[in-house]
């Protein structure tokens, strides 16, 4: 299952601050203003920045006046990108009776359900992009 948590959000939320001044002239961001702008504290943002600069997503710049932007247009980056960078695929399945239960015999009544619901979350993240927060913003 396809574990969507805090840090991850995080980072979208991050994300989506630089997706929101994204243009052809865009500043430098500081990651204090992000941070404080998405309330995540200040060295979490630094942090979470560093690593979507590490992963291609964005642009950092060292010393007075630098920060971040995004490395690639809002449209170019899906939620995926982001939330596949802190978070983990594993083979656990969302069964309520634990492991063992479903794939072993028959599966439990949920297990259709919940199997849906797990393509649903995959798609959502796979077919949205930072675009959305740029449309938001000048919308």
């Amino acid at each position: 299952m396809f574990r969507y948590g805090k840090l991850a959000r995080q980072a979208v939320s991050a994300m989506s601050y630089l997706a929101e001044r994204h243009g052809e002239n865009t500043p430098w961001i500081s990651s204090s203003e992000i941070g404080r702008e998405r309330k995540i504290p200040i060295s979490l943002a630094a942090k979470l920045l560093s690593q979507m600069a590490t992963a291609g997503l964005a642009i950092g710049a060292t010393g007075p006046g630098g920060g971040y932007r995004l490395a690639k247009p809002p449209e170019q980056i899906t939620l995926s990108d982001i939330v596949r960078i802190f978070e983990r695929e594993t083979n656990e399945g969302p069964c309520p009776f634990g492991p063992g239960w479903c794939g072993v015999g028959e599966p439990c009544p949920l297990h259709n359900e919940f199997v849906k619901l797990q393509q649903h979350g995959h798609q959502f993240l796979d077919n949205t992009t930072l675009a959305v927060f740029k449309d938001a913003a000048s919308g």
